[in-house]
């Protein structure tokens, strides 16, 4: 099991910690969906995954809710890299554009999630799902809480 002391960590230490342990000990949403972490930066992370079958809707697509969870958390964990060490986050708001269609045969997705605005309370970003083609499959704006720093 891992044991490290997430608290003590930055947002931006946490996220590259993720990006380049891969720990498969712990359950999460990225886990379970095959996400990677591609890039970390401050205010920037890039994240994909591999669609597959699983992922359909009743037409034979993937389902809107796995760009969602993409975007949710590429631009979560974009907000997230901004944080200090102990300060953490949750979506107060997302909005998704759906703009086409993407296969279920394996393709990859690639999210972009950047932070538009970092404050003590709030932090907002927008982000963008693209196929392997660079096709625009979905984009999306968020805003965050952010929960435990001082006044």
């Amino acid at each position: 099991m891992t044991t490290v002391d997430f608290a003590a960590m930055t947002g931006l230490e946490l996220m590259r910690w993720v990006q380049s342990e891969r720990p498969a000990d712990i359950p999460s949403i990225g886990r379970l969906l095959g996400m990677r972490f591609d890039e970390v930066e401050h205010g920037r992370v890039v994240v994909s995954l591999d669609t597959r079958p699983d992922f359909a809707n009743p037409l034979g697509t993937v389902h809107g809710g796995i760009a969602a969870t993409l975007l949710d958390s590429a631009m979560g964990c974009a907000v997230h890299t901004t944080l200090p060490a102990g300060a953490g986050y949750t979506t107060l708001e997302l909005k998704v554009n759906y703009i086409r269609a993407a296969r279920t045969d394996g393709q990859t997705l690639t999210a972009e999630g950047a932070v538009i605005h970092a404050g003590r309370r709030t932090a907002t970003a927008e982000g963008k799902v693209l196929d392997e083609q660079g096709k625009l499959i979905a984009h999306a704006t968020t805003t965050c809480i952010v929960l435990g720093t001082a006044s």
